[in-house]
């Protein structure tokens, strides 16, 4: 299909997209940041210390204190609520993935560790004792390899020349023939 509107068109409703929500962006930090204030201008009242005595002042940074830490007790509390919330979603996206069985197992490296290294890695200074595995191997002699296999295997470049046609066909028949035949 072909598009209706030119290349040149959808440029310049892209850019007038662009510089609308340019805009709006803007108008919503100022709004933001007007809201801001009114909410601190409610919340706050502005401090008089101007002609207050030695005690009086330091009943006002006493008052002061408290609030603060109120305030302080507060935002901790609201931060261990916003971490547990957030670890009981990521809890409940992982049981959702296992649930569905698309889960993405991430890419693991290959790790050469020998069985000490494993055993002191995982029972720290407990481990003493040293694993050979190689000691609990059967051990095969060269002779009996030898015995089992007398058919000795021959460079097969070697009788080429000897071997082409039905002359060389007909002798791999007889070796082959003779063996089982004594």
């Amino acid at each position: 299909r072909k598009s209706k509107i030119t290349a040149s068109r959808k440029l310049l409703l892209k850019s007038l997209m662009l510089a609308k929500a340019k805009e709006e962006w803007d108008q919503e930090i100022v709004d933001k940041q007007s809201e801001k204030e009114r909410y601190l201008s409610e919340r706050i009242t502005p401090l008089h210390t101007s002609g207050l005595t030695l005690t009086q002042l330091q009943d006002l940074c006493r008052e002061l204190h408290e609030k603060v830490e109120i305030v302080d007790e507060e935002r901790y509390d609201i931060e261990a609520k916003c971490n547990h919330n957030t670890r009981e979603i990521k809890d409940l996206k992982i049981k959702v993935l296992d649930l569905r069985g698309k889960f993405k197992r991430p890419p693991l490296r290959r790790v050469r560790v020998s069985a000490d290294a494993m055993l002191r890695a995982l029972l720290g200074s407990k481990h003493k004792v040293s694993m050979d595995l190689r000691a609990n191997l059967k051990s095969v002699k060269k002779e009996d390899t030898e015995k089992e296999r007398p058919v000795e295997v021959g460079d097969w470049r070697k009788n080429v020349e000897a071997m082409s046609g039905m002359e060389g066909r007909k002798k791999m028949f007889d070796a082959a023939k003779s063996p089982t035949g004594q």
